[in-house]
């Protein structure tokens, strides 16, 4: 486990795409329970370690999460979350190249909780929800292209599911139209940056997760592609 950024009341970490954010039904091990033993290992505590989990990302997802640390933190972060105060940055490895180089997203998703899919719609539909992103092309090779995403909603699989219905699926996303896995069986979307004011000391934060090291085609497109970025 790799933490990015700790204090008194919250701290983050770069999730692999192999983990789970919080207990599921595959009964996994989850990151949140990960935190929690690094915690109480590294302040030697006796007793029950409190974390509270903040934001999910999909398990096939890699990336910085954040958990709260108090009960104080955890509440005020959740409340951040719901009014759209953090500021989220995805990069994304896609198959094919986006309409214009850059551009804004809007959608109207619909969730089947059957299938845990979200289908895509240009139109407001029965049990919708808007999605919104804006994205830019940062980077490409022969046969992939790497997106840059600013989140400005938070649905069900969003990311996934809107660069779909434009045509560029993430690279192993067998769900939303990827004719291929993995190898690791996880899918070439990032969490790479969250910007916010913190929840008790009012401090800008802005904390950023290092791209998968044990992925070929990640570090590839940070040395033979030149992105323009000091924090690779």
């Amino acid at each position: 486990m790799t933490v990015l950024y700790e204090d008194n009341h919250i701290i983050a970490v770069n999730k692999t795409s192999s983990e789970i954010v919080q207990g599921d039904k595959t009964g996994d091990t989850p990151l949140s329970e990960t935190v929690k033993q690094w915690l109480k290992e590294k302040y030697n505590k006796p007793g029950e370690v409190f974390i509270g989990v903040t934001h999910r990302l999909d398990r096939p997802v890699s990336g910085v999460v954040l958990f709260a640390k108090t009960s104080k933190a955890l509440e005020r972060l959740n409340a951040m979350f719901r009014d759209g105060q953090f500021q989220k940055t995805y990069w994304a490895i896609v198959k094919n190249p986006p309409p214009q180089p850059e551009g804004e997203l809007i959608h109207y998703l619909v969730r089947n909780e059957k299938q845990n899919k979200s289908y895509a719609s240009a139109s407001e539909k029965p049990r919708s929800k808007k999605a919104v992103l804006t994205y830019r092309l940062v980077s490409s090779s022969d046969r992939y292209f790497l997106l840059e995403i600013d989140l400005k909603t938070g649905r069900h699989h969003q990311i996934r599911c809107q660069l779909a219905a434009i045509g560029c699926p993430v690279r192993g996303d067998l769900k939303y139209g990827y004719p291929r896995s993995n190898p690791d069986g996880g899918i070439s979307l990032h969490a790479r940056e969250v910007r916010f004011i913190h929840p008790v000391s009012k401090e800008e934060i802005e904390i950023v997760a290092p791209i998968p090291e044990s992925d070929a085609l990640w570090q590839a497109f940070a040395s033979d592609f030149f992105i323009l970025d000091t924090r690779l």
